[in-house]
């Protein structure tokens, strides 16, 4: 129940303490106000270059626990607001130095949805994706579809009037909202529509006394006009629209509590026709000339985005066409001037290639030579006519900067994005960020464009306007801003009166070294964000998806380390156990290494974080159980065996282990996997190296077993390592970075034959032949964090090039052997490191040959290694089961082999469903065994 305001007389208006705000927002609202520490640091920035550290968030549950915050704030010296949905703006927009609002939180919902009229409606906080599977039944869809539709919100949307890759067919935002429920910063309800509805007291009677200048002071033949305020939608002759006029305000004239919006038909039959240019400006010149064609989409990329993907036909540059139906498709391609063209009407197929347009915002973070690019001149628009001749002009500016920058876009619309490697973290490199964005502003007017196509002026173009507007047209905007707010507590300092362009920048004061600076690759394009199942194969994030919380996400992580570094909001440094609580929940799965568009690498920076923050003469005792006995687990197993499970079984033995009580553990093996192949011996010369990881080695032998079986019925020779090696796997993710680059160390010595000696470290010995890895973790241990931790040792490049999966092996090395035919379905899961550094490809090409059938699950199966047995993670690790590993199993034919390449995947396996997990080597060598008897049977029969 919502309590009441404190006394009016009680809330000085100057009162600054945020202590005291707080106190009033919790005793008014009935959602969630949080002024912490994290909370503050997780909404210091958005997608953009700016940073601006907020007093603290409100998560309204709905709109009279708005009403109230609105009110405290006020009473609160006019305490600014903004609000927030995905957080994925790329202007500053999303943030602010007063109360953020997360709408996402509560206000998320779809109130309705009416096919026979095709409107839904729904709270600002709805992730569109979730509007658009609801509509989807129906055969319906929200038109505007940014890259970003898996995480951002309508009232994001709306606050930017976004547009995506199917507005030339339908439109921006704005074409498709039909009224505004909205609340303006005094607290007044208003429902916008046409007709003059809902425009607050002497809106209309500003626009009628500047009819001429809103006639006039607009660009024309420009779809994607997305600066400034959309005042000329107040004119008489279209419609006196105030609720489209209110979309791309970006949340400085009131905030939106719910919205009515369009749906639109989904095509019959859609088919995805890509068209090959010999460059970037001849597919720009060619794009205008299609749109009579009706296309759906007209995307383009040149080469220098697109690195390597498959799929695409001949060409430098290309175009993105879909259309409906194959005779479209045809007219289509008939009318391209182009030197080459792909039809595609394979759903699976046409998303493979969408998938490189839509991370091409984040893609484009990077230079084709390794280094980093920004946002900042990201998403002009000139008429889809003056595109080709545009684009030659602006490469020419980058040149003459000697900047880089990887256009894309919606090039049917005219619109472009870019990231530019400005240098944004000295003096020298921000001046020349403000040089080349007031000329490149002045090249978009010259070509009759607008300075935003899409994501918003916020603070990164609105000081601009005047050079696209005029004094006159900006002074009106700002006498709009008034009308609605007058306090001036709706996002200040976006679009009217605003800061800066390069005042506030979130790399000032950031060490050009360490962690702050590697989490500064993070630009909040929020893929981590994506909730639940739905997201497809993909495994990152898995502790967002379970808690739902932005501090469990990639970037929510990202932006903690940020803060850290700065020092400002996060104090402590290393020792800050902000940071700490929010990696705690990090499963250290790697899935952000590859399904981040930038590859944020969070395990990574967890290990060293975690190294840091117990760093210190005493440190060791600040560390938990967990990380003294699982984390050093292969040195216990070697040291005590089977002695362990008596050990275990002893009273409070899990709790002195830091290992949670809902959890069993393990087994150790009554005999190694090295004994057995020991005693066993080699049946012929080696050509692969196996490496006895220590799950295989003590745990589960048997996995190994299976591995020589079919190693050697393939015809390889197999052989171990001349001694006892360990990949460093459990200390790297406990964040013992001394002690894992101690172990690597002994284990290349090994390797290389140099045990016991200093050794000649380019001497690499048994390194050059190929590794045959069986456990996922370890190969991607030895892959990836072998060569980051040891740098300067050639030996640990060599041995990670040198390392296969099972799969690779086979495929690599015995091309010609026939696998025995299985012809079973299977279930299961790819392990996630498997997902994020080895691939699986090889994988499935192998389950195929040998009649393996159907797709293993995606995701992480919450057990990760330590994190799931230790304290306080039982909940999530079952949470992240329950996201696709479970329904996996359940749904999975009676007769289906469950597949698990990893240790971790098949204890959760086991401990949540009962279910018996094999690797795939076991699979494989049952057929194998078969095959054997069968054929020593048809000997016998014939003798």
């Amino acid at each position: 129940m919502r309590r009441a305001l404190r006394h009016p007389g009680l809330v000085g208006r100057h009162e600054q303490d945020t202590s005291g705000l707080a106190a009033d927002l919790r005793a008014a609202v009935a959602g969630e106000v949080d002024f912490s520490v994290t909370a503050r640091a997780l909404t210091t920035m958005d997608a953009s270059n700016y940073r601006r550290v907020p007093a603290g968030t409100v998560a309204p549950r709905d709109a009279d626990d708005l009403a109230a915050v609105l009110e405290v704030c006020r009473a609160h010296g006019a305490t600014p607001v903004v609000a927030r949905g995905a957080g994925t703006s790329i202007g500053g927009q999303a943030t602010g130095t007063g109360v953020v609002l997360d709408l996402t939180r509560h206000m998320g919902g779809i109130v309705s949805l009416d096919p026979e009229t095709r409107t839904a409606v729904v709270g600002p906080g709805l992730v569109l994706d979730r509007l658009r599977a609801a509509a989807r039944p129906h055969g319906l869809t929200f038109g505007p579809d940014p890259s970003t539709h898996s995480r951002c919100t309508l009232g994001g949307m709306i606050g930017n009037n976004a547009c995506g890759a199917h507005s030339v067919a339908w439109g921006t935002t704005a074409d498709n909202v039909r009224s505004l429920d909205v609340m303006t910063y005094r607290g007044a309800k208003l429902t916008l529509g046409p007709d003059g509805r809902g425009a607050p007291a002497g809106l209309l009677d500003l626009v009628d006394r500047d009819l001429a200048l809103l006639r006039t002071g607009y660009p024309t033949g420009l779809p994607r006009r997305i600066s400034g305020y959309a005042l000329d939608a107040l004119l008489p002759e279209r419609g006196v629209d105030v609720a489209r006029s209110f979309c791309g305000s970006e949340g400085t004239l009131g905030v939106v509590t719910r919205a009515t919006v369009r749906l639109v038909p989904l095509p019959a039959a859609p088919v995805l026709v890509v068209l090959g240019y010999a460059d970037e400006g001849a597919a720009a010149d060619a794009a205008a000339g299609l749109l009579p064609f009706g296309p759906l989409t007209v995307e383009g990329m040149a080469a220098d985005l697109v690195r390597g993907a498959a799929g695409l036909p001949r060409g430098a540059a290309w175009l993105f066409c879909e259309v409906d139906g194959e005779g479209a498709a045809r007219r289509l391609v008939r009318a391209a001037d182009a030197i080459d063209s792909v039809v595609v009407s394979d759903p699976a197929g046409q998303r493979a290639l969408w998938r490189i347009r839509e991370d091409a915002a984040g893609t484009a973070t990077r230079t084709p030579g390794g280094g980093e690019a920004w946002p900042g001149w990201e998403d002009c628009a000139v008429p889809p006519a003056r595109l080709g001749a545009y684009l030659r002009e602006f490469r020419a500016l980058l040149a003459g900067f000697g900047l880089r920058g990887v256009p894309y876009g919606h090039f049917g619309d005219g619109c472009v994005h870019v990231r530019i490697d400005f240098d944004l973290w000295t003096e020298r490199g921000v001046r020349d960020f403000r040089r080349f964005s007031e000329e490149v502003a002045d090249l978009v007017v010259a070509h009759g464009g607008s300075l935003s196509g899409e994501h918003g002026d916020g603070q990164a173009r609105a000081e601009l306007l005047p050079r696209m507007y005029g004094e006159e047209l900006v002074a009106l905007f700002g006498a709009v801003k008034d009308v609605w707010d007058p306090d001036g507590g709706l996002n200040p300092g976006m679009l009217v009166r605003p800061r800066p362009l390069d005042e506030g920048l979130r790399f000032t004061g950031l060490p050009l070294v360490g962690l702050g600076r590697a989490a500064a690759r993070c630009v909040g394009v929020a893929k981590c964000r994506v909730e639940g199942p739905s997201s497809g194969p993909g495994v990152m994030c898995p502790s967002f998806r379970a808690t739902g919380e932005e501090k469990h996400s990639t970037r929510g992580r990202a932006r903690l380390l940020h803060e850290m570094a700065l020092g400002e909001v996060v104090t402590g440094g290393p020792r800050a156990e902000e940071v700490r609580d929010a990696l705690d929940l990090c499963l250290s799965c790697k899935g952000c290494r590859s399904d981040c568009p930038v590859g944020v690498d969070m395990a990574a920076y967890k290990a060293e974080f975690l190294d840091l923050h117990y760093a210190g003469p005493l440190g060791f005792l600040r560390r938990p159980r967990s990380h003294w006995t699982m984390g050093r687990l292969p040195h216990w197993l070697d040291l005590f065996g089977r002695g362990l499970n008596a050990g275990m079984r002893l009273p409070f033995a899990a709790r002195l282990a830091g290992v949670t009580p809902e959890r069993t553990m393990p087994r150790v093996a009554a005999r190694t996997f090295t004994s057995w192949f020991t005693e066993r011996g080699s049946t012929r010369p080696a050509d692969v190296t196996l490496w006895p990881d220590t799950f295989t080695d003590h745990l589960t032998p048997e996995v190994g077993q299976a591995a020589v079986r079919v190693l050697e019925d393939a015809g390889l020779g197999v052989e171990l390592p001349p001694g006892r090696v360990c990949c460093g796997l459990t200390y790297v993710s406990t964040g013992q970075l001394g002690a894992a680059r101690r172990v690597m160390g002994r284990m290349l010595d090994v390797m290389a034959g140099d045990e016991g000696t200093e050794g000649d470290r380019e001497d690499v010995g048994g390194l050059l032949g190929p590794v045959v890895v069986l456990e996922p973790s370890c190969a991607a241990t030895l892959r990836t964090d072998l060569p980051e931790l040891l740098p300067d040792d050639p030996r640990a490049a060599r041995l990670a090039a040198s390392v296969r999966t099972f799969a690779e092996a086979l495929e690599e090395l015995a091309p010609e052997w026939e696998p025995p035919r299985l012809d079973r379905p299977v279930t299961g899961q790819t392990h996630c490191h498997q997902h994020a550094v080895l691939g699986d490809a090889a994988d499935r090409r192998l389950r195929a040959r040998a009649g393996l059938t159907g797709e293993l699950a995606g995701g992480c199966c919450g057990l990760a290694g330590n994190f799931g047995f230790e304290s306080g993670h039982y909940e999530v690790s079952v949470a992240c089961a329950e996201d696709q590993l479970l329904p996996a199993l359940k749904g999975a034919p009676p007769a289906a082999a469950v597949l698990a390449d990893g240790f971790s995947c098949r204890t959760q396996m086991a401990d949540l469903a009962g279910v018996r997990g094999r690797h795939l080597a076991e699979v494989l060598a049952e057929g194998v065994d078969e095959r054997v008897d069968e054929g020593e049977g048809e000997v016998e029969a014939g003798l």
